[in-house]
């Protein structure tokens, strides 16, 4: 029975490291697969997320790579995953698991400057953690030499196939020495994971998970809360509802170590006494945040998950997670530091609109609903201010000890009342602190909501954003099905509809399904800067939170490429791509005057 890490046949940094982040014994799945891999066996491994899969792959090739350092310039470790954020989420567990190894991690990933992760690529990386497209880019371009790799791991398999990274991860895979050890995760298994598997693995060791059962009745002390927001608002609603709430402490979550960061000098902006807690932090400043927070010196930690492990603080009354957790469990396990010992805690979630259905699933796991919350409005966050401050001021005078200021006030040839009036003005305007001016910003309601800032993080609130159109006439929001949250969430097209194929095999044509009219955009990019379909698909699904699946044809030429957009959603869909960058790179986007789509019936 494997029922430590130093059973599972880890080198002692790797166990040493894991007893300073406070592991104490392996999940299933890591106890299923960390010893085959250690032997150097091929894994399929059936795991949903949150079951500590990442841990599962990522101590295995940290063991190997620690033992087989032939060439640290070039990378022995590959791990392939669907998103921005979750290879930075690996990577960053990569960084904390292997600290006394001093293995090299890069990130990978669309959207990141391209020559600024080459540079990182040629300083030497033992470990990449990539998307699926950015890797291939980075291969042909010659920045990432795979020649040497020991090991590659697929992570979320389902999920990448599903956004259309099937040709890219046979393009990568056939690119890897033959000799390669290789693990593949999916929280299913259809067939077309079946056959990579079949191909690509050599005999493989067969490990499923299933998901841990939440247990009823576990968060009923803790008042759940949710805040849906375009994520360029996430900070400015973040505020308010700390100023709402007024929390004695409040520990807030995010993903990443610059997130952290850069939330905590948004919040001390507003006035709050904050503290940020994160993996490249020592153990002497670690401490430090701990005893203050502790001592009740501060009103906010930020926090990573890894960096918050062990947090015990009796008078912890709010849990706020700025980034909704990639898993149920997660969440359990973050909320569950507030509401102790029979005491009652609140749980604040500040969710994007296209979060909504992990929330139905951390409802299902937890057995309760979301309390759907309006942001506070900043007439009602200026109420809740003043009226906080004259508990204070009562408090103050009840106290006593005001004979030097009295003597001040009645040397004066003003209004008393109007002196007083005066002096809370100033305490007020002190207290809501440099980012006061964030008070007039209107937070979009979800359920009235016309536009669609770009989804990504923001520590201030930006300029404005173009207005959203109105969707046509074939969208609808869905009907109430066991939850206020399934109210808020926008479908696609209502009509029925084939099963979801991964983006790259969606075509121009879209059968009778009923669509709005299109125009045609301008792209001034093409072939020769490496263009493809899916670079347009995802940049517009991605940075303009368009459904990919109400785009029309695609054209690449060798400088140029045009797409079909709905009409109604084109200028929107413009602004935001001027902003972005496709292959890397800032390219010209305008409408193409002279197109015209002939009509459904003609076609």
């Amino acid at each position: 029975m494997k029922d430590s890490f130093a059973d599972l046949g880890l080198c002692p940094e790797l166990l040493a490291e894991l007893a300073t982040l406070g592991y104490e014994e392996p999940t299933p799945i890591q106890k299923a697969a960390i010893e085959p891999l250690v032997r150097g066996q091929d894994l399929l491994g059936q795991a949903a997320t949150g079951t500590g899969k990442t841990a599962a792959f990522a101590l295995p090739m940290l063991e190997r790579i620690g033992r087989e350092r032939a060439n640290p310039m070039q990378p022995l470790g590959l791990v392939l995953v669907p998103t921005r954020e979750l290879a930075v989420q690996v990577a960053e567990a990569f960084g904390s698991y292997g600290k006394g190894l001093r293995v090299s991690v890069v990130p990978v990933f669309g959207g990141a400057d391209f020559r600024r992760q080459a540079m990182g690529l040629r300083k030497g990386a033992q470990v990449v953690v990539a998307t699926p497209g950015r890797a291939l880019d980075h291969m042909r371009r010659g920045s990432l030499d795979l020649s040497a790799l020991r090991m590659v791991v697929l992570d979320e398999a389902d999920e990448m196939l599903d956004m259309g990274f099937a040709e890219d991860l046979e393009a990568i895979l056939n690119g890897t020495p033959e000799t390669r050890q290789t693990a593949l995760f999916s929280a299913t298994l259809p067939a077309r994971i079946a056959r990579i598997a079949e191909k690509h693995l050599r005999n493989p060791e067969r490990v499923q998970i299933a998901r841990e059962k939440g247990v009823k009745g576990t968060t009923a002390k803790v008042r759940q809360m949710a805040y849906v927001v375009p994520r360029a608002f996430k900070v400015v609603t973040l505020g308010r509802v700390l100023d709402m709430e007024d929390p004695r402490l409040a520990l807030v979550f995010c993903r990443t170590r610059l997130e952290v960061d850069e939330l905590a000098d948004a919040l001390t902006g507003r006035g709050y006494r904050v503290e940020a807690l994160h993996g490249g932090m020592g153990q002497m400043d670690r401490d430090r945040v701990m005893r203050k927070a502790r001592g009740e010196a501060v009103d906010v930690v930020v926090a990573t998950d890894v960096a918050a492990r062990g947090i015990d603080i009796d008078h912890l009354s709010h849990v706020v997670n700025f980034d909704v957790p990639s898993a149920p469990e997660t969440y359990v396990h973050r909320i569950g530091r507030t509401g102790r010992a029979g005491r009652e805690g609140t749980a604040i979630t500040i969710a994007t609109p296209r979060e909504g259905r992990m929330m139905r699933a951390i409802e299902t796991l937890t057995k309760q609903r979301f309390e759907m919350v309006d942001v506070p409005t900043p007439d009602q966050v200026r109420s809740r201010r003043l009226d906080r401050m004259r508990d204070e001021l009562v408090q103050a005078v009840q106290a006593g000890s005001l004979e030097p200021f009295l003597s001040l006030v009645r040397s004066m040839t003003v209004d008393p009342a109007e002196v007083a009036a005066a002096a809370l003005k100033a305490v007020h305007e002190a207290r809501r602190g440099e980012h006061a001016n964030e008070d007039h910003v209107q937070v979009p309601r979800f359920q009235d909501r016309q536009e669609s800032p770009r989804d990504r993080p923001a520590a201030h609130a930006p300029a404005p954003q173009p207005a959203r159109p109105e969707r046509g006439p074939g969208w609808k929001r869905k009907q109430p099905e066991r939850s206020g949250w399934t109210q808020r969430i926008e479908t696609g097209p209502t009509d029925e509809a084939p099963a979801r194929k991964p983006r790259r095999e969606q075509g121009g044509g879209r059968g009778d399904r009923r669509a709005p009219e299109f125009v045609r955009l301008f792209v001034g990019g093409g072939k020769r800067m490496g263009m493809r379909p899916n670079d347009l698909v995802g940049a517009i699904a991605n940075e303009a939170d368009v459904n990919p699946r109400s785009l029309g044809g695609i054209e690449i030429g060798e400088m140029s490429s045009f797409v079909e957009v709905p009409a109604q959603e084109a200028d929107y869909i413009i602004q935001v791509l001027r902003k972005a960058t496709l292959r890397g790179r800032k390219v010209k986007v305008n409408r193409d005057l002279g197109f015209q789509r002939p009509p459904r019936a003609a076609r």
